[in-house]
Parts: structure tokens; sequence; C-alpha cells
């Protein structure tokens, strides 16, 4: 494989079916074939067994929905995750285009919470992690966005009363506050990041990238995107160090995802049309033009109660529970 290019391994079989699912057939009522989806696994290297195990899951925890027609098993996306894919594609493909304005004002977390409510402490921290809050002293979290309603929600839910929820600026200047954000980290993967894969956006400009492969690598760079807008405090420019190469990554991230969609799309529906040929042609990747267009159009933006959205606040609150992001850096080895 071409050392630019990622591992197919690098996803678990689940997380691939959801983004591809996610990518090409995101608005869609009709049901898949599993035989379908089991061979679009196939060109991750997923097992049959693996691909049925995962279908399976998914349909189990409410994330696909199963039509069966005699000894055919077909599957697809329930109405009402729709929105919300379009609203998670959104905000993945335009994250890192701009770093956000800001009024100057943090949100600030006091709160104390005793020893003998150790896992209440563990799972607070894990809910401002989520929120991008960083802690500046053990019991004081601060963030330089607007996130006085999520908090607000967080305490209710965690029954935490003793915590304070502030609107302030900082005395002096934003030198300590910004101390309590680590983006040392993210910097580097960053510029790793760009290094990475800008061969593999040469090679997708120069027309060297096939269907196949532009299907696999496709799916698993959105992935990793996904994990930086997932996890990045998202600070204001006022707020970032001058080495940050945030945007350099974006622009290789977009340039891949965008001119490698055509042939993404023409392998997902190779692959659907040896088994169903007329659903194969109702396939349509994501466009960044495109996907802002509907998310612009949505009378009604998600409200947090979809098994999608479930499953996504589910995920990031278990990576938070280690207190750092969890990227994966095998691909820079």
């Amino acid at each position: 494989m071409n050392p630019a290019a990622p591992g197919p391994k690098d996803a678990k079989p689940q997380q691939l079916l959801r983004a591809l699912l996610g990518d090409f057939w995101h608005w869609r009522e009709e049901h898949l074939p599993s035989a379908a989806l089991v061979e679009l696994l196939g060109d991750f290297d997923v097992t049959p067994a693996g691909a049925r195990s995962a279908l399976r899951r998914l349909a189990a925890r409410g994330l696909l929905t199963v039509e069966r027609n005699g000894r055919t098993t077909a599957y697809g996306i329930p109405r009402r995750s729709a929105a919300v894919i379009v609203e998670h594609a959104y905000r993945m493909l335009s994250f890192g285009a701009s770093a956000p304005s800001w009024d100057g004002l943090w949100t600030v977390v006091v709160f104390s919470v005793p020893e003998r409510e150790r896992s209440l402490r563990s799972e607070l921290r894990s809910r401002l992690r989520v929120l991008r809050f960083a802690p500046l002293y053990d019991g004081v979290w601060v963030t330089p966005h607007d996130r006085v309603e999520g908090v607000s929600d967080a305490l209710d839910e965690l029954g935490t009363t003793t915590a304070t929820v502030l609107r302030s600026t900082e005395a002096g200047g934003t030198e300590r506050l910004q101390r309590a954000f680590d983006l040392a980290p993210y910097t580097r993967r960053y510029r790793e990041f760009a290094e990475h894969y800008e061969p593999l956006l040469e090679r997708a400009e120069a027309g060297r990238v096939d269907p196949a492969e532009a299907l696999r690598v496709r799916t698993v760079v959105g992935a990793r995107w996904r994990r930086f807008e997932e996890t990045d405090p998202d600070l204001p420019a006022e707020l970032l160090p001058a080495d940050w190469e945030r945007d350099r990554a974006y622009q290789v991230f977009l340039g891949i995802y965008e001119r490698l969609g055509t042939l993404a799309e023409l392998r997902f529906r190779q692959v659907v049309g040896r088994i169903s040929p007329d659903l194969a042609e109702l396939s349509a990747r994501h466009r960044l033009a495109g996907i802002t267009e509907l998310y612009e159009s949505l009378a009604e933006h998600p409200s947090g109660d979809t098994p999608f959205e479930r499953a996504a606040d589910a995920r990031r609150l278990r990576d938070a529970e280690n207190g750092s992001p969890r990227h994966s850096d095998e691909h820079h080895r």
C-alpha cells in the first residue's frame, strides 16, 4: 500500500458502516441488502462474519432499521437520524475552515465535589471536556465558548448542586487562562496529518487513485478529521499559537474528501450494483456546498434524542474519561 494511504483496519466495522451509510445513503428511505454492505466492508479487510455482526449490533442499538423479504435482509437509516447525519457531516466538513469569533468572555465553572462522590466528579469532568472546557485548577474549568446552557443542563442531569457557572473576563490579560489548554499535541497532530496526507492529495490531483482506494481512504481520512472536530477545543484566533497548522491540515482534508468523492461514490455504486443495480443509482456523496445547503434548510435541528446522537455522545464521554483525546498515531510510524 502507498505509504500515504491509511490502513483499512484503522476503524472498527460499526464505525465504517455508519460512515459509509452516512456518506452515501444519508437521505434515503430505501434499505440496502446486507450482502452489498458486507461486500463494501470487504474493501476495508472486514470479514463477512465481522460485517454481519456489525450490522446486527447496529440494528440492535437502533442505529439501523431492518427490512426482511423472504431470505433477504436489508438495512437502512432511521428516518429521524437523517437530519442528525446532515448536521454531523456539516460540522465535520466546515470544522477548521476558520477559528470561531470571540466576545472576550470566558465561561467558568467552579465546583466542589467531595472525595466520597468520586464517580460523580469523574462524570462531571468528562461532561466538561466534551463541552470543550479545560481545567484551570482542580475545581475551576474554563472555555472561551458560551457554554452556559450546556453546562447547566449537565449539572442538572448529574444532580450537582455545589457548582457555579460564570461568564467573565480575566484581569490583566488571558495568559493564565490560555495555559489551561494544552495545544501542543494538536499542533503536532495537525502538522503530521498534513505531512502524511499531502502525497495522497497530490496523487488524487494527478488522477492516480482508483475507485476502491478512493472509497477506503476518503472514509478513513474523514473519520480522522471527525476526531479532530470532536476533541479540538476550537479556540478563537486570539488564543491560538503562532505555529498553529490546522488551516493547512484542513485544506489537505477537504481536498482529499472533495476530489475523491466522485471515485468513492463510483466504487459504492459498483459494489451495491452487483446486488441491486436500481438501488446503486440512488446513492449520493457529501459535498461541502451541498451539505451546507441541506444544513441551512433544516427546519429544526436535532435535539439529542435519536439513537445516532446518543451513540455519538456516549462515545465522546468514553473518550473524555481518560482526560485527553485519543488520536491514533499509528499511520505516522
